[in-house]
């Protein structure tokens, strides 16, 4: 047989090529035969096996050491924190433990808890917190429920339901001052707009700025119709997430509107609810910009008899009218300190009732 090249035998690769001429041949009469128990390997090449070696070292080393790219991209956001955070908290910290004056900030002088135990005997403080937390109450509770009421409105299939939206927004972008400067007028006692109102139904006028209970009637309104298009608008989002088979299957359980909105739509916004207990009542202890603007002729006393002084208009008339800037700070941990027991023990009593069900 001229020409034809001669097979290799079975078992062996052929030269220079790396390719396996296939299994020896088997049996116990077969010369060079092998036991079929004990299979030849593949035959890898050499450079294929080092590079498969160099990525597993490769992905092994990526995996052992992340790297610092991650570290630097969160590193802007805690160096802004410490900055305009951390620091400044700790700095008045500092300050409430001295006796300083504006006029002189760098001539403290060391008072202890001086600052701190003057407020326990300071009537206007206490005046302060009180009317903190009645507009507070005036504001947060109509506030929500409100909220609730325009969010379930705007989760129903309604044409324009877009442009409802922008307009439940628009009160949140407005300036605070624009806002307080707009009630005032509404406000006013001689030709407010409220007051002419109460006297098509056959009512008195009201002296809004100067009572004690429809100053702070009116400063909770201002906060009312600022918040609440700002709350629906996370309660709409939260609603969003609720499935639409529980509403199903509660109208085939023959539940009403009220009921699906009870059982199915309260449980199913409670950390949207949570949420927004949370900010209002932080927004109601540092409550400044509605009162302050309410009546201008009051400054930062609250009124003539300060029927509407808050923690924060306090804070701004030791340090800014007064110069204390020692018991200002005083006031603000004391704010803070104040914000810290209230959530705290709202969270235990969260726990304890978790824990008796």
């Amino acid at each position: 047989m001229t020409g034809a090249k001669p097979l290799p035998p079975a078992g062996v690769t052929t030269a220079g090529t790396g390719v396996w001429a296939g299994p020896p041949a088997t049996g116990t009469g077969a010369a060079g035969a092998v036991p079929e128990s004990d299979p030849p390997a593949l035959p890898v090449r050499m450079g294929a096996g080092r590079a498969g070696r160099a990525r597993a070292a490769r992905r092994r080393a990526t995996t052992a050491r992340p790297g610092w790219a991650p570290y630097l991209l969160v590193a802007p956001f805690f160096l802004l924190f410490a900055a305009f955070g951390i620091f400044p908290l700790l700095a008045t910290g500092w300050t409430s433990l001295h006796r300083v004056e504006l006029t002189a900030p760098a001539e403290g002088r060391w008072a202890g808890a001086h600052n701190y135990t003057r407020l326990l005997g300071d009537e206007y403080f206490w005046n302060a917190l009180g009317n903190t937390a009645v507009i507070g109450l005036l504001a947060t509770v109509p506030q929500l429920v409100l909220a609730l009421g325009v969010a379930h409105l705007l989760d129903a299939r309604m044409r324009g339901r877009v442009l409802f939206r922008v307009v439940a927004l628009a009160p949140y972008a407005t300036s605070v001052a624009a806002a307080t400067l707009v009630f005032a007028l509404l406000f006013g006692r001689d030709q407010g707009m409220v007051n002419w109102l109460l006297g098509l139904a056959g009512a008195g006028p009201v002296d809004w700025q100067n009572g004690p209970w429809a100053a702070k009637f009116a400063v909770a309104s201002i906060v009312i119709w600022r918040w609440t298009g700002y709350n629906a608008l996370i309660y709409l989002a939260a609603m969003g997430t609720i499935p639409r088979e529980l509403y199903e299957a509660a109208a085939l359980d023959g539940a009403s509107r009220w009921r699906q909105f009870v059982h199915v739509t309260l449980p199913g916004l409670r950390p949207a609810l949570l949420f927004t207990v949370l900010v209002s009542v932080i927004g109601a202890t540092q409550l400044f910009g509605e009162p302050l603007l309410f009546n201008s002729g009051a400054g930062a006393s609250g009124g003539a008899d300060r029927q509407y002084q808050t923690l924060g208009l306090y804070l701004y008339e030791q340090g800014w009218v007064n110069l204390h800037l020692g018991r200002a700070a005083a006031i603000a941990w004391a704010m803070l300190l104040l914000l810290v027991v209230l959530f705290g023990a709202a969270r235990w009593a969260g726990r304890r009732r978790e824990a008796a069900r």
